[in-house]
């Protein structure tokens, strides 16, 4: 479905995103080779995802999310939210960055209806 997501839609919405915290990085990889050309970052306190039981973190290193693309057989390119590539000092920023402190954080299911 991407793939020709990707076919008929390209000239208008030329890139299509894969959540890798809804997926895991194995399914993340996935949706790479099925025409899927970017991958989410890092989402800082993401709650909707775990909450609905997801259990891949909020979280994907640099470093990791580039082995990932690699190993997808694609080259990883920083970019900025506009699609544009980012600089070096973004990149060197984004490597050194300290890990995010976990979250506990409930899922759905242990909360009770008032």
């Amino acid at each position: 479905m991407h793939g020709i997501a990707r076919l008929v839609l390209g000239p208008v919405l030329p890139n299509l995103q894969a959540s890798w915290v809804k997926l895991g990085p194995e399914g993340a990889a996935r949706m790479l080779a099925a025409g899927v050309n970017d991958l989410g970052g890092t989402l800082m306190n993401e709650s909707i995802s775990r909450a609905a039981g997801a259990s891949y973190g909020q979280e994907l290193p640099p470093l990791e999310m580039e082995r990932l693309i690699r190993a997808a057989g694609r080259e990883p390119l920083l970019r900025t939210t506009l699609y544009a590539p980012a600089g070096l000092e973004q990149r060197v920023r984004a490597l050194a960055a300290a890990p995010l402190t976990p979250l506990n954080q409930r899922h759905a299911r242990e909360y009770q209806p008032a």
